[in-house]
């Protein structure tokens, strides 16, 4: 069972809401119903869907609803469930606010009150046709996908209203409304009161947020490691070349004791040198005298070299 699934099963097994259900059903035949002048076919693969929307408008309009079970085949075998509405088809278009006067009513004339209508309205367009990721097998993406570039704009705007920054992609001949942050798209199941969806979400992701934070961690140790490594060699050609050109008598004792520690330990960092040097000889010397000694080195080796 794919994520989309389980949100959607989770929803449609909430207790339904007679205040936000005919704005959760107006978005859903809105954006996912056939409409005729005598019918309105819903078609859905959901079976907790199916029951919940065939609840809904039995709530609200007392009606006699046609369900069809089919069996599909195609691809891999599946049940599709066809609500088929014949009764009061008009008062239902026009108390959704879908149609007026058998017109339609324009997503920009779409009138939503409150956060709540507009949340029952997301939930409803979610049940409709939205989609999840799932956490733990690719990276965060919550989308909704419509037919009318108008459509997408209005959906895009209730979003932002949520605070959501969501953002518009045309794909084929459909226009895709989507989130990309975790975050948000954690608030939307939270929105939707998908509670257990929403606990094995933020469980995931405090997980992919660790094992990042690990990695970001280890890939910054593994760069200072290289970063030391490729410093000590420079320190090692600088102490070879005074060697070579008898100029290491020129330095201070401290600086020579240093310098011979760097041939014993090449790969050590500059902390752990200091520590070896002040426990072996006896001579206390931190972070900041090592430096300094590699410093008078690298500028005794440069003044000779320029001459």
């Amino acid at each position: 069972m794919s994520f989309t699934t389980k949100v959607k099963e989770e929803i449609s097994k909430l207790e339904i809401d007679l205040i936000s259900a005919r704005t959760e059903l107006s978005a859903f035949i809105r954006y996912d119903a056939k409409i005729n002048k005598d019918s309105i076919t819903l078609i859905m693969e959901n079976a907790s869907v199916a029951r919940r929307i065939y609840k809904i408008i039995k709530v609200l309009y007392q009606i006699n609803i046609k369900v069809i079970v089919r069996n599909q085949k195609r691809f891999r075998a599946k049940q599709i469930y066809i609500l088929e509405i014949k009764e009061n088809i008009n008062f239902i278009l026009e108390d959704l606010s879908i149609y007026e006067n058998n017109k339609k009513i324009e997503p920009q004339d779409y009138f939503l009150e409150n956060d709540e209508d507009k949340i029952a309205f997301i939930k409803g367009l979610f049940l409709a046709c939205g989609s999840v990721s799932d956490p733990k097998t690719s990276g965060y993406h919550l989308e909704f996908v419509v037919h009318f570039k108008k459509d997408a704009i209005f959906i895009n705007k209730i979003l932002k209203t949520l605070k959501l920054d969501s953002k518009i992609l045309k794909r084929n001949n459909r226009y895709m409304i989507y989130l990309k942050s975790a975050e948000e798209i954690s608030d939307v199941i939270k929105m939707f009161n998908a509670i257990n969806s929403l606990f094995y979400f933020e469980d995931i992701r405090i997980y992919r947020d660790h094992k990042n934070m690990v990695n970001r961690l280890n890939n910054c140790e593994i760069a200072n490691q290289e970063k030391t490594i490729k410093t000590g060699l420079k320190q090692l050609e600088n102490i070879k070349y005074l060697k070579e050109n008898d100029l290491l008598d020129l330095l201070d004792e401290r600086s020579k004791d240093v310098a011979l520690y760097r041939e014993k330990y090449p790969d050590v960092s500059y902390n752990e040198l200091a520590e070896i040097i002040s426990m072996e000889t006896g001579k206390k010397i931190g972070k900041s005298g090592i430096n300094h000694c590699f410093i008078k080195i690298k500028d005794l080796v440069n003044r000779h070299q320029n001459k």
